[in-house]
């Protein structure tokens, strides 16, 4: 065989995978024209990726309305990430493009329903809010555990809310501490921070000083501003040594989370 009929026996790279591995690289530009083709030919998952850029600035200006012409067509055709990230869009708005929290809503739940785990905690969070539909508690932790159970840290963080403040469930504190600890394990500030509290507090689990002060500084540093108000009085309650052991133990990495 000659060489020409290698090459034409030679399988053809795919896109959208050329795509992946650029946007991954952090290549955006070529990642948003390797899909330009694809997305043209009705491709779905091409389409939303584009729309995602354009409503994030990926590779391109921020340009919420192309973000809209790019992310309607896989949204209608019920394509989940398209409808989760158009809902997105129009419950921030931006320029050119006003804000609509009842479709944004619609479209989280077709989202949700179809099994899209970060739609289904972003309809957790509204059913908790109040402000888009009439809080249902009992309805957001439903979303919250399918969030959860998908492996969604802030999902994790809410069902120790909704355990700590009985919201929808009776109060348990040391179900929210599990919760909280789960959520704390795969990096998410907010879940750090409760598990801090809980720790400096000893509510739902036994207190410990240092392990508080290492989860709170955690959360501090990943932006968490449920952290403030225990920060200073963790610090106060160890000594010089308690306190470099907490600042060491929290500068290091996560331990990789298996399950």
């Amino acid at each position: 065989m000659g060489w020409l009929d290698r090459l034409r026996r030679a399988p053809t790279p795919d896109p959208m995978a050329a795509a992946m591995a650029a946007f991954r690289r952090g290549d955006h530009a070529a990642a948003l024209v390797l899909w330009e083709g694809p997305a043209r030919a009705g491709d779905a998952r091409a389409q939303c990726n584009i729309g995602a850029c354009f409503a994030e600035g990926l590779g391109v200006p921020a340009d919420a309305r192309l973000a809209l012409r790019w992310l309607t067509p896989p949204a209608e055709a019920g394509y989940p990430p398209a409808q989760r990230n158009l809902a997105g869009l129009l419950l921030r708005g931006g320029a050119g493009i006003e804000t609509d929290f009842a479709r944004a809503a619609a479209l989280y739940r077709r989202a949700a329903e179809a099994g899209d785990a970060l739609a289904q905690d972003m309809l957790s969070w509204m059913l908790l809010e109040g402000e888009v539909m009439p809080p249902d508690p009992t309805e957001a932790r439903r979303w919250a555990e399918a969030a959860a159970a998908q492996g969604i840290a802030a999902a994790m963080t809410r069902l120790g809310m909704l355990h700590h403040h009985a919201m929808g469930v009776p109060r348990d504190p040391a179900m929210a501490v599990r919760w909280w600890r789960q959520a704390a394990a795969r990096g998410d500030a907010d879940g750090q921070a409760m598990l801090g509290a809980a720790l400096h507090l000893g509510a739902g689990i036994a207190a410990d000083p240092v392990a508080a002060l290492t989860w709170l500084l955690r959360a501090q540093a990943g932006g968490s501003q449920l952290a403030r108000p225990f920060l200073g009085p963790a610090r106060a309650g160890l000594d010089a040594a308690g306190q470099a052991e907490a600042a060491a133990r929290a500068a290091a990495p996560l331990p990789e989370v298996t399950a």
